[in-house]
């Protein structure tokens, strides 16, 4: 199962990748492009995500319809076509497209990842396995982080965004070797198929059990997908939404995309800049690191709201100092706002980085689980389109203390949310965290055993 795990993450490290890559590349592409105005660098970087929020809501249909690995297979297809087409753009207009092709595969990727991990899975590894996909994530952020610091002396942005064929063919091939996951089988009246993966991924005594409980879930739960806001799945819906919402509102990914833009505005040089976004990505990684180790041994909510509000307190110590000592920071000014960057970075990756992507994994109804993780991932890469198109003119607009005390007030109203709304899922069979959200009454289980490896 971890190599299952491992393989599909490649998914995830390519949606990393393709989403950082852009902070390095945006420092450079004027010289190929000439006099790029702010809101056309704005472009190159939001319409990776509208093609991504396209791709998220597209795939929840795609994996309903022909599985997750034949999704997972044709998603691999797709980031190979883009980046190629990016990394050899003859025009700024066909860089502009290839961004939205590279979005549509990282948005079916985010969607299709998780679930495929998250059904596979056994119920008491699944928080370290689904978030080996937040690992993979963050671990593409720092090997991009890494490749633009290492290419900023030849500038060459060509070779930025074209690397990211490699993990995508290693994507395609490896996906060739793995099998459907069983929840999908069972759905789709594949019952031996089912059992034959599930031998390879269980004990043999947890096997009929888990096929008698995906089919009884999908007996009591058969809805269409036109009904996922109606009464009886309205709550959990919208709990998934609002996860997703929140992790872009509260900032992350402008860090992500604009952290050696905004560090060059406070007197950094480029290199310096790309230098301090590879420690964050370091940050990043080793967080996510600690959250896979803790996610099912204390939980979901356990993780997830320190975390939060690990990232409240440092957008507000970060808007502190730059009303304090102005846009320009010098000094001991600038290294507080770099190591408080660091520390919401290490927040988000140990709380609302991997446990958003986990819970939208777990909490839906195994026949609306596909259409209701395109929802949230639909919303997710939606709000992250309206923060990052809107970041460099916030920026003018109402400079960066009041950006960074919005991000502030934001991420303490998450807080609030995750308290009063968001379940704990540690340990629990799929269906039967549905079940607790729809108030119904679960049935106690046995202690799960260990799974088989792949």
């Amino acid at each position: 199962m971890v190599v299952t795990a491992a393989i599909t993450a490649l998914g995830g490290l390519l949606f990393g990748y393709d989403t950082g890559v852009v902070s390095g590349a945006l420092l450079f592409l004027s010289d190929t492009f000439h006099h790029l105005s702010s809101f056309q660098k704005e472009l190159v970087t939001s319409l990776l995500l509208v093609g991504a929020a396209v791709g998220a809501i597209g795939a929840g249909r795609v994996a309903e319809r022909i599985g997750r690995r034949l999704t997972i297979l044709i998603t691999a297809a797709i980031f190979v076509v883009g980046v190629l087409l990016a990394a050899f753009a003859p025009v700024f207009g066909v860089l502009l497209g290839a961004r939205v092709v590279i979005g549509l595969a990282v948005g079916s990727a985010s969607m299709t990842v998780p679930m495929y991990i998250g059904e596979a899975a056994p119920p008491r590894y699944r928080g370290a396995l689904v978030s080996f996909n937040q690992l993979a994530i963050t671990s593409g952020i720092l090997v991009s982080y890494l490749v633009d610091y290492g290419l900023s002396s030849s500038r060459d942005w060509r070779l930025m965004f074209g690397l990211a064929a490699l993990p995508a063919i290693l994507l395609f091939v490896g996906m060739l070797t793995q099998a459907e996951t069983p929840a999908w089988l069972v759905t789709h009246g594949r019952e031996d198929d089912a059992r034959r993966v599930l031998h390879r991924l269980r004990h043999a005594d947890d096997v009929e059990p888990e096929i008698d409980s995906i089919k009884e879930g999908a007996k009591r739960q058969e809805v269409s997908a036109r009904e996922l806001f109606g009464p009886r799945l309205r709550g959990v819906v919208t709990v998934g939404v609002l996860l997703a919402v929140f992790q872009q509102i509260t900032g992350i990914n402008t860090v992500i995309y604009y952290a050696p833009t905004l560090l060059k505005t406070t007197g950094f040089g480029s290199s310096a800049s790309l230098l301090a976004n590879v420690i964050n990505g370091v940050v990043n990684v080793g967080m996510t690191c600690v959250a896979i180790w803790l996610l099912d041994r204390v939980g979901r909510r356990r993780l997830l709201i320190p975390g939060t509000c690990g990232m409240a307190t440092a957008l507000v110590l970060i808007g502190a100092i730059f009303a304090l000592e102005g846009s320009h920071l010098t000094g001991a000014a600038a290294y507080v706002v770099i190591v408080a960057l660091f520390f919401y970075t290490g927040s988000f990756a140990i709380g609302l980085g991997p446990v958003f992507w986990l819970l939208i994994s777990e909490i839906y109804p195994v026949r609306v689980r596909g259409p209701a993780m395109s929802v949230a991932t639909f919303a997710n890469w939606a709000a992250n389109f309206v923060v990052t198109i809107s970041f460099l003119t916030l920026l003018h607009a109402i400079t960066n203390t009041g950006t960074f005390f919005l991000f502030g007030f934001l991420t303490v109203v998450a807080v609030a949310y995750f308290t009063a709304r968001v379940p704990e899922t540690k340990g629990m069979r799929l269906e039967d965290i549905s079940a607790q959200i729809e108030g119904r009454r679960v049935q106690p289980t046995g202690p799960q055993r260990s799974t088989r490896p792949a």
